[in-house]
Parts: C-alpha cells; sequence; structure tokens
C-alpha cells in the first residue's frame, strides 16, 4: 500500500518552514521555504520544502516561475493542477500588492512614475509584454490593456490594435511600455520603428503617443527622454 504524501509536519523541526516563520518572520525564509508554505505537502519521496527547492531548480529560478504556465507546472514531477494553481495564485496576489499602494486615480507626469506603476509587475516577465496606459486629457490613468505577448526578443503589435483599445475607452493619449526579458532597457531598432509607426498613427487619428518605455531588471528607458520620438 503506497504511503501517503510528506507534510510539512513529517520533516525535522528546522526544516518547518511555517513553524520558522512564526518563529523569525516571512522575511527569515529562503525562496524554498515560502514555496513550500504555499504548495504545503510534498510526494511520497521528498518534503515539500526538497519539491520547492526541485521546482526552483528545475524552472531556472524564481524570476522563471513568475512566467510559468500551469502546463509548465505540471510537467514537473510532484506539482498537479492543485499545487500549480496555489503557486499562480500566491503570484498572481504579489503583482497585485505591488499595485495596491497606487492611488485610484493615478496621474502620470514622468516616466519615472510609469516605472513606479509598471516596472515590479513586469521586470521578471520571460516573454516581451506590450502594454498601453489609456490617459484622459488631464493624464489620470484610466485604463491599462495587455495588447501581446510575444517571444523571448519580439512582441508583435499592430497600431490597429492599439488605438482601437485607446478609443474605446474615449483616450485623449496613450503611454507604451514593454518589457525586455533581458534586463537590459536600452531599445532595439525595432522598438524604434513601432514608436515612430504608432506615433503616425496617432497624429492621424488625435490620439497623442505621448512616450514608449521599455522596462528592464531595475531600469527603465523612455524613448521620449532619448529623443527617439
Amino acid at each position: 500500500m503506497e504511503s501517503p504524501n510528506l507534510t510539512l509536519r513529517d520533516v525535522p523541526n528546522e526544516e518547518r518552514p511555517r513553524e520558522r516563520m512564526m518563529e523569525y518572520g516571512a522575511q527569515a525564509l529562503s525562496n524554498a521555504e515560502l514555496l513550500a508554505i504555499l504548495i504545503r505537502t510534498g510526494t511520497v519521496q521528498e518534503s515539500a520544502v526538497h519539491l520547492a527547492q526541485r521546482l526552483l531548480s528545475q524552472a531556472g529560478g524564481l524570476r522563471s516561475l513568475v512566467d510559468m504556465s500551469l502546463q509548465q507546472l505540471t510537467e514537473i514531477k510532484g506539482i498537479g493542477s492543485a499545487k500549480g494553481l496555489q503557486i499562480q495564485a500566491g503570484i498572481e496576489l504579489g503583482r497585485r500588492l505591488a499595485r495596491s499602494g497606487m492611488k485610484e486615480t493615478v496621474t502620470v507626469r514622468s516616466p519615472e512614475d510609469v516605472s513606479g506603476l509598471l516596472m515590479e509587475e513586469m521586470r521578471y516577465l520571460q516573454k516581451e509584454h506590450f502594454v498601453c496606459l489609456f490617459l484622459n486629457t488631464k493624464n489620470h490613468i484610466i485604463g491599462q490593456e495587455t495588447l501581446s505577448m510575444g517571444s523571448l526578443n519580439a512582441a508583435i503589435v499592430h497600431p490597429r490594435e492599439v488605438f482601437r483599445a485607446a478609443i474605446k475607452r474615449s483616450s485623449a493619449s496613450i503611454i507604451c511600455v514593454h518589457n525586455h526579458p533581458s534586463g537590459d532597457p536600452t531599445p532595439s531598432s525595432e522598438d524604434i520603428q513601432l514608436t515612430e509607426r504608432l506615433t503616425e498613427a496617432g497624429e492621424i487619428i488625435g490620439i497623442d503617443v505621448l512616450d514608449h518605455i521599455v522596462i528592464g531588471d531595475r531600469r527603465y528607458v523612455s524613448l521620449k527622454e532619448q529623443g527617439l520620438m
């Protein structure tokens, strides 16, 4: 008869992350220990902590784990759909918490404001995500939408999709934002060409493209500030 899965109660005290968290606080726990609390149980062969360590190793680290799909998670031995969903729920809560400090009405006055709003949400992404912020005449953000998710080095965006979304929200202007998974926010020639196409289309339609910001790892580049638009 097969043994039940190992729970956190079955491992030595020094390996029990819940007890360590209660005694020392969450900040004292490793990434694997925090992940073990989320997934709760291990397998017949390994504890939740060991499973979490292996998951991080196979994923390539915490940053890579953030962008894994449910299918990719469940391909890892010991991670079923329930554990995969628990992990994704924890990641999404972290993303929402990063945004929760913002006031209900956010006014954009500079590229730094945009970075403060989106840096934590976008800098860990393993694919390029193209995001538009939609603004009213007072530069208040009235909407945000991810319009494209590309490969590791390309996001395919057409002006038609961008301005259809802007018109739907009665936007006065937009700010385009995308990430570079490499962590280097230096704009590529494709980034510059896309910005030119969007700016030209915006002039025809009457919706200003205020900036195009590239997010890296704790760094960003504003094409407006660089004189590239």
